[in-house]
């Protein structure tokens, strides 16, 4: 057993450090099997030598945080551990960003992981980004995020936000309603980030203007977009053809993003993803970027992270039992 101290500079850092009820702390101390212990001005950790001193660096790592203003919470907690247990721990700093844009409800909006600060990068600095990733990975979010700070910053006059109507499971000449309020539903996780941002009365304003639009993939034929930010979302239910189409869609002074998810294809079996074939083609091109954010960097419900992992060792397991079931045993005829 062994025991470290942490010299506390600012009381209310380690409270927001600790959590509500010492949340955080309590999930520090069952994570790395550790006691954490505040007295006075010093906070003490006690344990095995290994646990002790990833403690230490996931809690001087979150202080830092918390003294550039982030607000902590379990996500972050369970994400800076996770840095620590892979040597990571010097990148912790990174973490506390510049904010990419503010809601209309005042609440500033960062990328939270290594990986979303690499996507946001990207788009920053490129005309056209790719953002793949399972689902809770803020790919939408983020996208929309950095349209709504160029807008805001007139470095664009539009927002164009689209996704394919793809059925699962439904048809849409079966959904009640015009045509709107039939591709309404495919549209609402654009609405949704657009209201979160802008408030519902700003984001109707520029709406009705035509400074925003939120349409189906289809409607993007035979236009040329200048001078706009356009968010392809789901592109991983686009066709070929749907994506050539919506690539040459660029025109001068606008930035494109696409986003997707390769695990949740819902076209048909014979069809090939727009998203899979697109990042073949176009790796390598100049002012395009590829961005892959992954299972660490889920930032909704732990359990979500859970999910999406154990679905992933799913499906090496299915595709390693395919492989070894293909190979010809020893005998075999060719």
């Amino acid at each position: 057993m062994t025991d470290e101290i942490i010299s506390i500079d600012r009381m209310e850092n380690v409270i927001n450090v600790f959590g509500s009820f010492d949340e955080n702390l309590r999930l520090i101390e069952a994570e790395l099997n550790v006691r954490v212990t505040d007295r006075e001005s010093e906070i003490h950790i006690s344990g095995e030598p290994e646990n002790v001193m990833m403690a230490k660096l996931a809690i001087e790592g979150l202080m830092k945080l918390a003294a550039k203003g982030e607000n902590i919470g379990e996500q972050n907690v369970r994400y800076v551990l996770g840095l620590v247990r892979t040597g990571e721990d010097d990148k912790i700093g990174e973490l506390a960003r510049d904010v990419i844009c503010v809601t209309a409800k005042g609440k500033p909006i960062k990328a939270k992981t290594l990986g979303q600060k690499k996507y946001v990068d990207a788009i920053m600095k490129n005309t056209v980004t790719i953002g793949i990733g399972p689902a809770g990975t803020g790919k939408t979010y983020l996208a929309v995020a950095a349209a709504v700070a160029a807008f805001r910053a007139k470095t664009v006059n539009r927002i164009i936000l689209t996704r394919p109507a793809v059925e699962a499971g439904e048809r849409l000449g079966f959904l009640p309603g015009d045509l709107q309020s039939k591709v309404d539903p495919y549209l609402r996780p654009l609405y949704d980030a657009l209201f979160d941002m802008l408030g519902a009365e700003t984001y109707q304003k520029y709406l009705e203007r035509g400074d925003i639009e939120v349409a189906p993939l289809a409607y993007m034929r035979g236009r040329t977009l200048d001078d706009s930010f356009i968010i392809l979302d789901e592109a991983q239910n686009t066709s070929r053809e749907q994506m050539k189409m919506f690539l040459t869609r660029l025109g001068f002074g606008s930035k494109i993003v696409i986003t997707g998810d390769e695990t949740q294809i819902d076209l048909p079996a014979d069809k090939v993803s727009g998203l899979r074939e697109a990042v073949r083609v176009l790796d390598g091109v100049e002012d395009i970027a590829i961005k892959r954010l992954s299972s660490a960097d889920v930032v909704r419900h732990v359990l979500v992270q859970r999910i999406v992992e154990a679905y992933d060792r799913y499906e090496r397991a299915r595709q390693s039992g395919s492989n070894t079931a293909r190979q010809p045993k020893k005998g075999d005829r060719r």
